[in-house]
């Protein structure tokens, strides 16, 4: 049986420098988050779940308490979780007020008979069930609202300059992949999507086989980028897929990454591991922020590891 781990990512793209050292600590708290479940016993589901909470809960991060404001000035998020052992699913996508996106995706996956919800329905869920909520005012991350502040004083900008400038930005997506003493296999992934979109957009992370994957009998994968370029080459299932052909994780999510930009240009990265418990940690952006452990170790960094 493959030894337990946990791998958790804080976004790919360019991080300045000032907020380096900030990601990898966030990422090692988080791994930490995750390995205390596992340590004690539990399972690859509950262990994403409190990664990525972790992770939402850090300010450092687009997603829950730190995401990125709307073009509207509101604060939007998605969240997607994934069970390797039956393939179930719960996303949400475009909800507001919700701490923990990663939370109510599990709500979706557990106590509905639902995949995904969106907008007002899956607020209203996350209100149902009790879970914490706040106004935007407590979840936009406030380096995004100076920003957001700027772009409204010199007037709308043009979409196509919106993306230019995201695609500058670091794309703080945060995920996790993990792997249980049962040999049980998750993900889950959280964002609060792109700086200054537009209202209503969903991107890869919400998206089963986009934003993530988990299946015992290939592995895992979990993705951060552009989700506009994601989505169009499936990026996390296409991972799995090569891992279906007999690749490491480590060859799996390079090969993918080699899709995403051969195919369509994107940028992003990628960690995954598969079933043997071997991981995967790829980018083709200057930086991601990443953490895994097993137990015995706990590496992080702002670059993928040297093979």
């Amino acid at each position: 049986m493959p030894r337990p781990l946990l791998i958790v990512h804080g976004g790919a793209g360019t991080i300045p420098e000032e907020r380096h050292a900030a990601a990898v600590e966030g990422c090692r708290r988080a791994a930490r988050a995750g390995w205390s479940v596992l340590a004690a016993g539990g399972s690859a589901l509950d262990a994403v779940e409190a990664a990525v909470r972790a992770l939402e809960d850090d300010p450092t991060f687009n997603a829950g308490r730190g995401s990125v404001m709307t073009r509207a000035g509101t604060v939007e998020m998605d969240a997607l979780i994934m069970d390797g052992v039956t393939l179930r699913a719960g996303a949400v996508a475009a909800v507001r007020r919700v701490c923990n996106p990663i939370a109510l995706a599990r709500a979706v996956m557990e106590r509905t008979p639902h995949v995904l919800l969106v907008g007002a329905g899956a607020e209203a869920l996350a209100a149902l069930l009790g879970l914490p909520m706040a106004d935007d005012a407590e979840l936009v991350a406030p380096r995004d609202r100076e920003r957001w502040e700027a772009l409204q004083r010199n007037g709308p900008p043009d979409l196509r300059e919106v993306l230019t400038q995201a695609l500058a930005e670091p794309m703080d997506t945060v995920g996790a992949v993990a792997l249980d003493t049962a040999g049980h296999i998750a993900a889950a992934v959280s964002t609060g999507g792109m700086s200054n979109k537009w209202p209503g957009r969903v991107g890869d992370s919400a998206l089963v086989g986009c934003g993530a994957y988990a299946d015992d009998r290939i592995g895992a994968a979990v993705a951060t980028g552009w989700g506009e370029t994601l989505m169009r080459v499936v990026i996390s299932k296409t991972a799995c897929d090569f891992m279906a052909l007999g690749l490491t994780a480590q060859a799996a999510v390079e090969a993918a990454l080699h899709v995403l930009e051969e195919r369509v240009q994107g940028r992003g990265g990628l960690i995954g591991v598969d079933r043997m418990g071997r991981i995967g940690i790829a980018h083709n952006t200057p930086h991601m922020a990443w953490a895994w452990t097993d137990g015995e170790a706990l590496e992080a960094g702002i670059r993928s590891p040297d093979p």
